[in-house]
């Protein structure tokens, strides 16, 4: 062999490491603000696993069991450190940078080529402490314990297996409890900074919900549920459903806005495609715009005039307080739109007061009719699901490696339904069950679209409904929220309402066009004119076609309830979320909040992982590694450091319920064995100890290669 060829033997892996490192250092030094999130999250995340690791590694050491290595993250070794007796020895990758073994004798063991002692001699340490490669996990390696298979014989006393059952049991529960114990400990420092949190009252509730069902209002606050009243915030709201059985009778008490107080019973539900039983209960939401993209932010204003940490302060002229005193008020003003006064801080001109005026519409959510009419539904904030690529695709449009897809033509936001299969004016259940029911064939969708210029016409798309592997029905690849057509007054049809108006004979699809002989053009002109005659019998004519019209007669009541429409902001307007400070009192308030937040998240973990093997929980909804990670970075990223702590309490407990699962080679399932081995009165057979482990490290694989792919095509692909 040449020399130059010796050489590049020799060093290829170090040369490797330095072609790869290089660019990293200077895309590091380039993003200097990236790297220290991700070295904040990074350095989080190891505590963690660290704390976990020390609880082993103590209790091993206390018990006089030798530790033969402590390493934080996980192979291969990035670096090494021990105390020898001739002083420090460090290690630098040594299994990417052992010497050629053409350079050593037969008997010698391999060595580095990267390290070296230094110091003064002492007394020799039997751990080494290292960093892994892998920033996930880690490890402690104690002499006579092994993942797969029974504890390696010796004679040594310090070994694991040499050790009583009571003592291995204690050694190896003891990472669980250093982060339960760490948990609290976390939760105890975030709640004695001080961390706002959404608050336990009700911003709004889901029409038909368990919620709405029981009389909860928005502006209600939950100041006891399940037997909790301290500290409650709206997170013990959704665990308390997530954590009722099927049919449980959950008792919360109430405070309403008046002071008062009322006792109710909710039993949880679980909607089609919602991964946890809920009560409906929508968080509150404060009177300030929410912070957006520069993108988003500008569409904003276009089409509603509002900005980013505007707050609002009246509608109409009229003074509120609270978003769902506002969401009240248009609820119930049943016009075309409002006037908003909003308070603006301007860099230039300072605090400003502006006045923007906002459409509204009329919002098809539950049973909404106006005089038993009911009308046809449109199509807004809809978006593409599973649009090829995603994000991934449109980082690599906008850095021109890949070309812009081309958009087929498609139902858009602002489409009103005219049709679907042979269905005219369907309603969004039967849009819904049409859909369903056209699985794998080519289903006709009618709408009526308006282009910018305020030009309407007729289009017709053809989609092809298919179930994806995680749902239980077939869809069309969208998402959208389902609102009224009010501009146009055309009556979808027509529904019997008990207890309320007489169903009009008015055919599907008909166009109202007058009341009482006053034209109309919008369902808010239908509304104003029947509104003017009250308790008085009035005539409404309408037109099917060219040469089909009719009239009926309508006597009109007194009672609001005749007219069971809202009305809602015809553009999404984002909020603030409302939100509390919640910090204790003293040290000792703090280990009680601590103390109680972590049994919540500890309980919720294991509820989860239950009903995950039952099958009620899909297992898409978990998050591994790379979206713990993901997640991690973004709040490290875009929240104040206090929420990342408050996060890695939560991860905290749940690597605790994770670990104490009984499947070896999880902690828990290593008791389990020593139990049985306490009971058995001797160890598990070698060959069965093997099947279990190797049997319990494929179904942990298979779970995090299961849950990562899911974390990548959620972070990168969706």
């Amino acid at each position: 062999m040449s020399e130059s060829n010796s050489f590049f033997d020799k060093y290829f892996r170090f040369i490797l490491i330095v072609l790869i490192g290089v660019p990293a250092v200077v895309l590091g030094v380039m993003h200097l603000s990236v790297v220290g999130n991700i070295l904040m999250v990074l350095l989080g995340f190891g505590m963690v696993i660290l704390v976990h690791e020390f609880g082993h590694f103590i209790v091993a050491k206390v018990s006089g069991i030798k530790v033969e290595a402590f390493s934080l993250f996980m192979p291969p070794i990035l670096f090494g450190v021990q105390r020898t007796e001739d002083g420090l020895r460090f290690r630098i990758l040594p299994e990417l940078l052992t010497k050629n073994k053409k350079e050593k004798k037969d008997d010698e063991p391999s060595e580095p080529a990267l390290a070296f002692t230094v110091g003064g001699k002492g007394h020799a340490s039997d751990t080494e402490y290292r960093i892994g490669l892998i920033p996930f996990g880690g490890f402690v390696k104690m002499l006579g314990q092994e993942d797969v298979g029974e504890a390696k014989s010796t004679d040594d006393p310090r070994s694991f297996a040499n050790k009583p059952a009571q003592i291995r049991a204690a050694v190896l529960a003891a990472g669980v409890v250093f982060n339960v114990i760490s948990a609290v400990i976390i939760f105890m420092v975030a709640f004695l900074k001080g961390i706002n949190l959404p608050p336990a009252v009700v911003g709004g509730v889901v029409p038909g919900s368990p919620a709405a069902l029981a009389g909860l209002k928005a502006g209600d606050e939950i100041i006891e549920i399940d037997g909790k009243k301290k500290d409650l915030d709206f997170t013990n709201i959704a665990v308390a459903a997530a954590l009722s059985g099927r049919d449980e009778e959950i008792p919360m008490r109430v405070k309403h806005e008046d002071g008062t107080e009322e006792d109710y019973t909710l039993v949880a539900e679980q909607a089609p495609d919602q991964p946890m039983r809920s009560f409906g209960i929508v968080t509150a939401e404060t009177l300030t715009i929410a912070e957006l993209t520069e993108e988003h932010a500008e569409k904003l204003y276009k089409r509603t005039g509002l900005r980013p940490g505007d707050r609002i302060r009246a509608i109409n002229g009229r003074e509120v307080q609270t978003n769902w005193e506002l969401a009240d008020i248009v609820q119930n003003t049943l016009t075309p739109e409002v006037t908003l006064t909003v308070e603006r801080n301007d860099e230039e001109k300072g605090a400003l007061t502006v006045e923007c005026r906002i459409k509204l519409t009329l919002d098809s959510s539950g049973d909404g009719h106006i005089y038993s009419m009911v009308p046809r539904f449109r199509m807004e904030n809809l978006a593409v699901v599973g649009k090829s690529g995603g994000k991934l695709r449109a980082l690599l449009e906008k850095l021109g490696i890949a070309k812009p897809q081309e958009e087929k033509p498609f139902l858009q936001s602002g489409d009103i339904i005219l049709s679907i299969g042979d269905i005219t004016c369907p309603t969004y259940a039967e849009f819904r069950a049409t859909v369903r029911d056209s699985e794998d064939k080519d289903l006709p969708i009618e709408v009526l679209r308006t282009d910018p210029n305020g030009v309407e016409s007729r289009h017709t798309i053809v989609v092809h409904p298919t179930r994806p592997a995680d749902a239980n029905e077939a869809r069309i690849g969208i998402a959208f929220s389902s609102l009224f057509d009010s501009g146009h007054p055309v009556v979808g049809q027509t529904i019997a309402v008990e207890g309320g108006p007489e169903k009009l004979d008015i055919p599907r699809g008909a166009l109202i066009t007058d009341v009482n002989g006053v034209v109309v053009s919008s369902f808010y002109d239908v509304i104003r004119e029947i509104k003017k005659h009250a308790g008085r019998r009035i005539t409404i004519n309408y037109r099917l076609s060219d040469n089909t019209t009719g009239s009926v007669p309508l006597e009109v009541s007194n009672d609001k309830n005749f007219f069971a429409v809202q009305s809602t902001f015809a553009e999404n307007i984002p909020f603030e979320r409302l939100e509390k400070p919640y910090k204790a009192n003293g040290p000792v308030d703090a280990i009680g909040m601590g103390y109680r937040r972590t049994v919540m998240f500890v309980a919720q973990a294991y509820v989860t992982l239950r009903r995950l093997i039952g099958g009620l929980v899909s297992p898409k909804n978990l998050m591994g590694p790379v979206g713990i990670i993901t997640a991690s970075y973004q709040i490290v990223a875009e929240q104040p450091l206090v929420y990342y702590i408050y996060f890695l309490g939560l991860i905290s407990a749940v690597i605790a319920v994770f670990n104490f699962l009984p499947l070896p080679p999880l902690d828990g399932g290593l008791v389990v064995l020593l139990i049985i081995e306490k009971i058995k009165g001797s160890a598990i057979s070698e060959r069965v100890q093997t099947i279990i482990a190797y049997g319990g490290w494929a179904l942990i694989l298979t779970l995090i290669l299961y849950v990562t792919v899911n974390d990548i095509i959620r972070s990168f692909f969706s």
